[in-house]
């Protein structure tokens, strides 16, 4: 169909062949198509759960989307979630089924963020997640071996979790939880085990949420914790060439790179199975003496903000 438009579960999309960003080499009907093809298997990892997404408009530079605008269908299923900073609740969506996702798309969401919790338990996040975050201008393997200390790190605490690349430079891997834990005991878990990377190779990893004392190494964020968002398995990003986030084996993440997976190679590869589920461990208990180390170790983004004033401080001091 060649048209400005068309009708897919209700939803009228429109100009649809308009391109979707500048350099993504993609329309919006390729958004459109590839969110539906793969819907599957992305509204697993988004559904119940408060929505982030990214927007682009022609023009315009993106934006993050938290609060539903008033223009949004009734159908679209949403929760209220108090914002302490803005000091105003927020209305998310929960994007729990193909219309809602065919909305989205229609409306150049682009990236889909769901918070790590769901709407029902918006206390109790489901996975521990550690985010690779290679340098500026690092190869992807850099990101890879640090993911593989991650890895190592949850075997000597008797855990295991799943791997997947952003879609953009880095690497996610995530650790589901059994009910029970709470919120802080499972941030302080991730505090322990960034921690625990980090001692495996110090020359490679570092926590330092700081950038400038980063000295090229990989951060290892484990700042993703309590109410975050982490962008989706199979959501594409705002990349050139549109990249997707992508579950990959322990055992093929060495020989892959993000340019594997894309808006346009993805849907094939999940078209027989759902990589994210079939790598996913079972729900797992965390061991006590690592929580227990968590609790010793700063919140990395605290410290930094301390730590920024203090070297404020020092520098007007010096004058």
């Amino acid at each position: 169909m060649s048209g400005a438009g068309e009708e897919r579960d209700g939803v009228a999309l429109t100009n649809l062949d308009q391109p979707l960003f500048d350099g993504s080499g993609a329309t919006k009907r390729d958004l459109v198509d590839y969110l539906d093809a793969v819907g599957e298997r992305i509204l697993p990892a988004l559904a119940g759960r408060p929505l982030s997404v990214v927007r682009v408009r022609p023009g315009q530079p993106p934006f993050m989307q938290k609060n539903l605008p008033r223009y949004t269908p009734d159908w679209v299923r949403r929760t209220t979630v108090w914002a302490e900073a803005s000091h105003r609740e927020i209305a998310y969506a929960l994007c729990d089924d193909r219309r809602t996702l065919l909305w989205f798309a229609n409306q150049r969401a682009v990236e889909y963020h769901p918070t790590l919790a769901t709407a029902d338990a918006p206390h109790r996040p489901t996975h521990l997640v550690l985010d690779l975050d290679p340098p500026e201008g690092a190869a992807f393997g850099t990101a890879v071996a640090a993911a593989l200390l991650v890895r190592q790190a949850l075997a000597d605490a008797g855990l295991a979790g799943a791997v997947k690349t952003s879609g953009a430079k880095g690497v996610h891997v995530f650790v589901p939880v059994a009910e029970g834990a709470a919120a802080d005991d499972m941030a302080a878990a991730t505090r322990a085990l960034a921690a625990h990377a980090e001692r495996l190779d110090p020359a490679l990893a570092t926590t330092a949420f700081i950038r400038e004392d980063r000295a090229g190494k990989v951060f290892v964020d484990s700042t993703r914790a309590g109410g975050a968002t982490v962008v989706a398995a199979y959501s594409p990003r705002l990349r050139p060439g549109v990249p997707v986030s992508f579950p990959v084996d322990w055992a093929d993440l060495e020989s892959v790179t993000p340019a594997d997976f894309t808006l346009r190679t993805a849907p094939a590869l999940v078209a027989e199975r759902d990589p994210w589920a079939a790598t996913m461990p079972a729900p797992q208990s965390l061991p006590t003496d690592l929580v227990a180390e968590g609790h010793t170790i700063p919140v990395a983004r605290v410290q930094a903000m301390h730590e920024g004033k203090r070297r404020a401080r020092a520098r007007r001091a010096a004058g």
